[in-house]
């Protein structure tokens, strides 16, 4: 991890939640490749070791979502392509579902274990 004081002594981890802390959708860039990476790590899936911390665009398309129902209500689970080439894990909190495809936006809330990026629908109405 190169150029960020934050990184000093710290995990990717502990870096990337305290990003998210301070209201940063931080993910990592090979300096030399360009390869983006999500989730956070120490060495790019490549083999890249010279990661550094950019900002997310926080722009991307549902690839696959599913929808848990209790008694208790509904929530749902969702992989996320980011425009940036990586995919992650996580939740559409203000629809119960929405169209494999549908364009999306981050946002970053608090919730129980610190803070979270979740995504919102880019068009109203699309699920």
């Amino acid at each position: 991890m190169t150029g960020d004081a934050m990184s000093y002594g710290k995990g990717p981890q502990a870096i990337y939640e305290a990003y998210l802390a301070q209201g940063r959708f931080m993910i990592q860039r090979s300096e030399r490749t360009g390869e983006y990476v999500f989730f956070p790590r120490i060495p790019a899936p490549s083999g890249a070791m010279d990661l550094e911390w950019v900002a997310s665009r926080g722009t991307g398309t549902v690839y696959a979502i599913t929808v848990n129902r209790s008694r208790a209500g509904s929530k749902n689970v969702a992989l996320i392509d980011l425009d940036e080439g990586v995919r992650m894990m996580s939740t559409l909190p203000d629809v119960e579902t929405a169209p494999i495809g549908s364009r999306v936006i981050a946002r970053i809330e608090p919730w129980a274990e610190g803070h979270r990026v979740v995504f919102d629908l880019a068009e109203k109405g699309a699920g």
